[in-house]
């Protein structure tokens, strides 16, 4: 029996938080097949008391979007002095802007699509590139607020200058990559598989595609040639490291192999809190690799520290 206390931090109040209720749950309840002594800790703005009365050995971060995936909580561990699951401060503010995130993994020869930033409000009236082109918040997950403007659109989407808008004021305009999707996992120092997820039903991998049953199919190992196979782990684990993720990340690409099978890959962003619910590419991809669910959180478990 394993007998470290493991506080699952799970929930927030983030627009992900449906997302992290379901990745701290089927986290919490793995964790306890493992051995673990599990508590659930649905986090609050008081969740540094909470814990500092708690002083669990380890807090495994299940949050998604802002405050859980932005250095926000992270910055929270390490002046508890709790050792924690994935990435940390700095890693985990870079991964979560994307811009900042771009221009790191570029300068290390990983492709990326060339994009600017803007204010939504300065691109309401004047497409900011030639169509297609993807806008996108610069610091939000789960495909939320993600516009495509297709290559026949005469204007700019207008729900980006909209009072239905939330995602902030600042957002990325990035060249639309045609092809397909493709998913790397890694953990630790390793590339696991790769794979393609392919939305039914949907015209790309949003909310719905992610997170509700049937939203998308996985193909798990990408069928694609050994060499882009490779490339795209190369290149995930090359991201990885020059961000500076810790524990488990995902990198996300596009693959267009419409005029040649080398075609062009792209790297999206990288994931520092990837999801973990039932319907999750990571633990899909591990479990590939030959890691049950249960090993995969054992393993961020104990790789867990402070300082990372």
């Amino acid at each position: 029996m394993k007998s470290k206390h493991v506080a699952v931090l799970l929930g927030g109040f983030s627009s992900e938080r449906p997302v992290s209720l379901s990745s701290g749950k089927a986290c919490a309840d793995a964790l306890e097949q493992e051995g673990y002594q599990v508590t659930r800790v649905d986090v609050g703005r008081d969740v540094g008391s909470v814990l500092a009365e708690l002083k669990p050995d380890v807090a495994f971060n299940a949050l998604h979007g802002p405050f859980g995936e932005d250095g926000t909580i992270q910055g929270i561990l390490e002046y508890l002095g709790i050792p924690y699951s994935h990435s940390g401060v700095l890693a985990s503010a870079l991964a979560m802007n994307k811009e900042q995130a771009k221009k790191i993994v570029k300068s290390v020869g990983v492709p990326v699509a060339e994009s600017k930033v803007s204010n939504r409000f300065s691109i309401q009236n004047k497409h900011p590139m030639k169509p297609p082109y993807v806008v996108k918040p610069v610091s939000e997950g789960s495909s939320f607020g993600v516009v495509i403007v297709s290559e026949g659109q005469s204007h700019p989407p207008q729900v980006i200058g909209s009072s239905e808008w939330k995602y902030g004021d600042t957002v990325m305009v990035e060249r639309y990559i045609h092809g397909r999707e493709l998913t790397c996992a890694v953990m630790g120092d390793v590339a696991l598989g790769v794979c393609e997820i392919i939305p039914t039903g949907h015209s790309f991998y949003d909310y719905d595609s992610k997170y509700v049953a049937g939203g998308s199919k996985h193909e798990c190992p990408a069928k694609v040639s050994p060499n882009i196979y490779q490339k795209i782990q190369t290149l995930a684990l090359k991201a990885h490291q020059a961000v500076g993720c810790r524990g488990v990340s995902r990198s996300d690409f596009r693959y267009d192999d419409r005029h040649s099978e080398n075609g062009e890959v792209v790297w999206l962003e990288v994931n520092t809190q990837p999801g973990m619910t039932p319907t999750s590419l990571v633990p899909e991809i591990a479990a590939h690799a030959g890691h049950s669910f249960g090993e995969l959180l054992s393993w961020m478990v104990e790789d867990a520290s402070c300082l990372r």
